[in-house]
C-alpha cells in the first residue's frame, strides 16, 4: 500500500479529525475563561473552515482507489463519482448542523459537541468512500459513537439520556448482526472486497448461507436509516437529543447510510454485469448472477413496503413535532430504499454486452435518483429541526400547540416552516416534489411489471397521507389563534441559516437541474 495514497485519499477526514483538536484546544485552552458566546462562535467557525477546506479537499481529489495490490477489485476506499456526491452533501449538512448551535443552550460544554460531530461527520465520509466490509464496519462504529454521545449531551434532560440509552442498545445489536452477516460474506467468499465478493457469488451460484448473510445485513443497515421493523429508537433518539444532534442523526447519518447502500449496488448490482461480461462468461451465467441481488430485493421489498405505511400512519396521531418528524423519517427511508430494492433482471435474449448495458443504464438512474432525494430531505429537515428548535426554546415545548399563531409572532419562520414542510409532503414545484418524481420516475421507466407500479401506487397514497399531518403544524401555524402572540426572537445566524436552506429548497424545486444534473455529471 503507498501510505501517500492513503493520505491523500483520506485527507477530508483528516481535515474533519484536525478540526476537531484545534476546537478542543481552543475550547479548553485558550478560550477556557471566556463567555459561552466566544466560546460558542469560536468553535462553530473552526467547524465551518473545517467543512469547507474537507469540500475543497474532495474536489481536488478526482477519482481514484486506495488498493492494497494496485488492482481495482481490492480496493479499500474510492474517491470521485457517487462517492463525492455523498461526501459533499454529508460536508455540507455538517455545516448547517454547525449553525443551529448559535441558538442552543442545552451545554455549555459546547467544543466537546463539536468536535465530537466533526468525528462523527468523519466517519460518515469513510463510510460514503469504503469499498471493504472492514472499512464499512470502521466508518459505521465512528459515525454511531458521535451520534450516542450527542444524543445524550443535554445532561439536565431524563429524555435525552433515555434516548441515547435506547439508542446505544439498539445500535450495538445492529452492529453485531451486521458484523455476524459480513462474517458470512467472508466465509462464503474469501475476501473482504465489495467487487470480488459479488463476483464470486455469481460464478459460484447463490447458497442457503448467502440468504442468511443478507437478512443479517439488512438488520443492521436497516437500524442505520431507520426502516420498519428496525426503527424503534428513531421516535425517542429525535424527540429526546439536543436539536442539533437531532438535525445531524435525520440527515448527515442518513446520507451517509444510504451512500453505502449506493455502494453495495453499484458493486453488487451494476458493476458485475460488466465484469462478468468481459470476464466472457455465457449469457445464461450473467443472468444467474444478475439474480443474486434479487435475494436482498425481496427483503427491502417488504421492508420499504411496510416503511411508507407504517411511518405515515403512525405520524398521523403524533402531537410532538419532533416524533412526527422521525416518523415522517422513517416513511421517506421506504420511499428511498423501493428505488434500491426493484431492479429489472434481464433476460436470456441479447449480447453479454448488451445486458451489460442495460443493467447499467437501468441501475445509474436508480440511484442518482436516490442520492437527489437524499440530499435534497437532509437539508430539508435540517431546516425542521432548526425551526422546531427555535420554537421549543420560545415555548417550552415541541407540541403542535406550541405553533400556534406562529404567522404573528414570527412571519419569517412561518414562511420557512410552510417551504419546508410542503416540500417534504412533495408539493410543487418545492424540491421535494421532484425528488419523489424523479425516484418514482426511476422505478416505473427501468422496472416493468404490475410489482412496481403497485408499489409507486402505495408510495403517492402514502404522500398523500403525509400532507395530512404537515398540514396539521401549518393549520396551526395559520389557522388557528394564538395563545401568546409575542414575538419570537432568533439568533440572527440561525436565521440566516434558515432562510438559505428554504431558499434553496425553492429554488432546487424551480431549477431541479442544477442539482440532478451536477450528480449526473459523476
Amino acid at each position: 500500500m503507498n501510505y501517500l495514497q492513503l493520505f491523500r485519499v483520506t485527507l477530508p477526514e483528516t481535515i474533519l479529525e484536525v478540526a476537531a483538536l484545534l476546537v478542543l484546544v481552543m475550547d479548553l485552552g485558550l478560550l477556557r475563561k471566556s463567555a459561552q458566546k466566544v466560546r460558542l462562535g469560536a468553535a462553530v467557525i473552526v467547524g465551518v473552515a473545517g467543512c469547507l477546506s474537507a469540500i475543497v479537499c474532495v474536489q481536488m481529489e478526482g477519482s481514484q482507489w486506495l488498493t492494497f495490490d494496485g488492482s481495482g477489485a481490492t480496493a479499500l476506499l474510492a474517491t470521485g463519482g457517487f462517492t463525492a456526491v455523498a461526501q459533499y452533501g454529508i460536508l455540507v449538512l455538517t455545516a448547517l448542523t454547525l449553525f443551529l448551535l448559535f441558538d442552543s443552550v442545552f451545554t455549555n460544554h459546547v467544543g466537546e459537541f463539536v468536535a465530537v460531530l466533526l468525528m462523527a461527520a468523519s466517519g460518515g465520509l469513510l463510510i460514503a468512500a469504503a469499498q471493504d466490509l472492514l472499512v464499512i464496519f470502521i466508518g459505521l462504529e465512528l459515525l454511531s459513537l458521535g451520534l450516542y454521545i450527542l444524543t445524550a449531551f443535554s445532561k439536565s434532560s431524563s429524555k435525552s439520556a433515555e434516548s441515547a440509552i435506547k439508542y446505544y442498545l439498539f445500535g450495538g445489536m445492529s452492529a453485531a448482526f451486521l458484523l455476524f452477516g459480513f462474517s458470512y460474506f467472508y466465509g462464503l467468499t474469501g475476501t473482504t472486497s465489495l467487487a470480488l465478493i459479488q463476483s464470486r457469488i455469481a460464478m459460484a451460484g447463490p447458497s442457503p448461507l448467502l440468504y442468511v448473510a443478507w437478512v443479517l445485513v439488512v438488520a443492521g443497515l436497516g437500524f442505520k436509516i431507520a426502516v420498519v421493523p428496525f426503527h424503534l429508537w428513531a421516535p425517542d433518539a429525535y424527540e429526546g437529543a439536543p436539536a442539533p444532534a437531532a438535525a445531524f442523526i435525520a440527515s448527515v447519518s442518513k446520507v451517509a447510510s444510504f451512500a453505502l447502500l449506493v455502494t453495495l449496488a453499484v458493486n453488487w448490482w451494476v458493476r458485475p454485469s460488466a465484469s462478468l461480461a468481459s470476464a466472457g462468461l455465457a449469457q445464461a451465467q450473467l443472468v444467474a448472477g444478475s439474480r443474486t441481488w434479487p435475494a436482498l430485493a425481496t427483503i427491502l421489498l417488504v421492508v420499504s413496503a411496510a416503511s411508507m405505511v407504517w411511518g405515515n400512519l403512525a405520524a398521523l396521531a403524533q402531537t410532538s413535532v419532533r416524533r412526527l418528524l422521525a416518523y415522517s423519517a422513517i416513511a421517506h427511508a421506504g420511499y428511498m430504499l423501493l428505488a434500491l430494492a426493484v431492479r429489472p433482471v434481464p433476460g436470456i435474449n441479447g449480447s453479454a454486452a448488451a445486458l451489460s448495458a442495460a443493467a447499467d443504464s437501468a441501475g445509474l438512474r436508480a440511484l442518482q435518483s436516490v442520492l437527489f432525494y437524499v440530499l435534497t430531505y437532509g437539508v430539508t429537515t435540517i431546516g425542521a429541526f432548526g425551526l422546531v428548535s427555535v420554537v421549543e426554546r420560545a415555548t417550552g415545548s415541541d407540541r403542535m400547540e406550541a405553533f400556534l399563531g406562529l404567522r404573528k409572532r414570527n412571519p419569517v419562520l412561518a414562511g420557512i416552516l410552510l417551504v419546508l414542510f410542503l416540500s417534504l409532503a412533495g408539493i410543487p414545484p418545492l424540491v421535494g416534489f421532484w425528488a419523489k418524481f424523479n425516484l418514482f420516475a426511476a422505478v416505473l421507466s427501468e422496472h416493468a411489471g404490475n410489482g412496481p407500479f403497485a408499489l409507486v401506487c402505495l408510495a403517492i397514497a402514502m404522500s398523500a397521507v403525509s400532507l395530512y399531518y404537515y398540514l396539521q403544524v401549518l393549520k396551526r401555524a395559520y389557522v388557528m389563534p394564538a395563545v401568546d402572540e409575542s414575538p419570537i426572537h432568533v439568533h440572527p445566524a440561525v436565521l440566516l441559516a434558515l432562510v438559505v436552506i428554504a431558499v434553496a429548497v425553492v429554488l432546487m424545486g424551480v431549477f431541479p437541474s442544477l442539482l440532478g444534473g451536477w450528480i449526473e455529471s459523476f
